[in-house]
């Protein structure tokens, strides 16, 4: 007769915390590739998109550079402050997440303009060159554009703080107000001085 066991065959193989640390180190060297990939592609990329947009032209190159600048700097920050404003809803996750993932990709021409300015790689300096004789005006109007954008953002968060707070206020005033009313129908309110 044969012996049957109840007891389960091992498993072969390797164990759960070893196949996590492979996954993540075969994570980790993918990034740092795409990133060697990226950072000798993107600033040659966005350099030619914006000098095909200038076409050579001073004014266009202000004029885009300016847009560039006011655009994906006050739109992204008006985004991450209304994520940090919903960040304790009830089931406000999902809408936070999204609006910093979208927050963040409308900042991606500012953040490519910055890896040509400030890049060492030879991809950033072809970057800097394409941009002086193609785009001429694009990098100092892009960094008025977002300093321009900055403002606009502390402006509208100064409003919108102080449109609470007003509100705020008259609430209370209200609440105050509806104490202060008379219990029966036949009385009135004394008069305030």
């Amino acid at each position: 007769m044969s012996d049957t066991s109840t007891t389960a065959p091992a498993k072969s193989g390797l164990p759960p915390w070893a196949r996590k640390a492979i996954w993540a180190a075969v994570i980790v060297v993918a990034l740092i590739v795409l990133y060697f990939i990226l950072a000798a592609f993107l600033p040659r990329w966005w350099s030619q998109s914006v000098g095909s947009l200038s076409s050579g032209s001073f004014s266009r190159g202000i004029m885009w550079g300016l847009l560039y600048g006011v655009v994906c700097t006050a739109v992204p920050l008006l985004l991450f402050y209304s994520a940090w404003r919903s960040r304790h809803r009830k089931r406000a996750r999902v809408w936070v997440i999204s609006l910093l993932v979208l927050g963040f990709v409308v900042a991606i021409p500012n953040l490519l303009t910055l890896s040509v300015v400030l890049g060492n790689s030879s991809a950033a300096h072809a970057g800097e060159r394409t941009f002086d004789v193609d785009a001429p005006g694009f990098r100092g109007a892009s960094l008025w554009g977002a300093i321009i954008g900055a403002l606009l953002f502390a402006v509208a968060v100064f409003l919108d703080v102080r449109y609470r707070k007003r509100g705020n206020e008259l609430e209370k005033l209200r609440g105050d107000l509806h104490q202060r009313e008379p219990q029966s129908p036949g009385e009135s309110p004394a008069p305030e001085m």
